[in-house]
């Protein structure tokens, strides 16, 4: 099993819900960011989505964008961010880490898809989202990732219909990703009676626990959309309070709220 899998194992024996955290790898700057990495298990964080800063994050609202933005400023990349996990790694071992972002700076990397792969088990990265790569084009990443013993997680939407999900969840593994709105990140959250029926749709289509993001910012809000599904991500909300310069105790102890309620969910 992976981390991600040992993970839900281990949440669904004490009856509670994941709580996943998003952050931008080099936000604010490298020693900043991985002191907030480095205190977000404690503060309740359950996997860590550890975003690739990219120039044109075609799904991210204003607020990660400029987190990217700032990351790229500082000389954020992918290997910084793999360096990032491999210095989190050196004391945590347990908890799960998944890397967002975009193809783009993977593929125009110098080296291939391949030593990419290697490289990020190796940092102990433990799945990918990969935001642009849609199932057709599986031969990539998807499936070169996931023969490398990666979870490959893919995203779900209100307009994935019955006739495209199976595409959508045939190579996904570790947990399918449920974007509750149409749009960008950062924009109103859906409520639990809209989520509902979508999480059961697509956890039966799956067969995996179906987490859902985009819009959550709020310990009540995390705790009413995990009520409804295996989890929830919280991810513009705490890359807002990063980038307008919080102490990272006050940044850790917002999450530690936000765990709080989707664990009570």
């Amino acid at each position: 099993m992976t981390r991600i899998e040992r993970t839900f194992e281990a949440l669904k024996a004490d009856g509670k819900k994941a709580f996943v955290a998003y952050m931008m790898a080099s936000d604010p700057d490298d020693a900043t960011a991985l002191e907030i990495m480095r205190g977000m298990p404690e503060a309740g964080v359950d996997i860590i989505e550890l975003g690739m800063p990219f120039t044109d994050p075609m799904a991210d609202g204003a607020t990660i964008q400029a987190a990217g933005q700032r990351a790229l400023a500082n000389g954020g990349s992918v290997d910084r961010t793999l360096q990032m996990v491999r210095d989190f790694r050196a004391t945590d071992d347990t908890t799960p880490i998944v890397l967002m972002g975009y193809y783009n700076p993977i593929y125009a990397r110098k080296g291939s898809v391949e030593r990419f792969v290697a490289e990020a088990g190796d940092a102990g990265i433990d799945g990918l989202i990969i935001v642009d790569l849609p199932p057709e084009e599986d031969d990539e990443l998807c499936l070169p990732a996931t023969q490398a013993g990666l979870n490959f997680i893919r995203l779900a939407t209100p307009t994935t219909d019955d006739r495209r999900l199976p595409a959508v969840v045939k190579n996904t593994s570790g947990f399918v990703y449920y974007v509750s709105v149409t749009g960008i990140t950062g924009g109103p959250a859906a409520n639990a009676a809209e989520v509902a029926p979508e999480v059961a749709r697509i956890r039966a289509s799956a067969g995996l626990p179906v987490v859902v993001g985009f819009g959550i910012s709020t310990p009540d809000a995390a705790k009413n959309i995990a009520s409804v599904a295996d989890g929830c991500v919280v991810g513009s909300a705490i890359v807002k309070k990063i980038g307008e310069g919080r102490p990272v105790p006050e940044v850790l102890e917002f999450i530690r709220s936000l765990a709080e309620g989707a664990h009570a969910g």
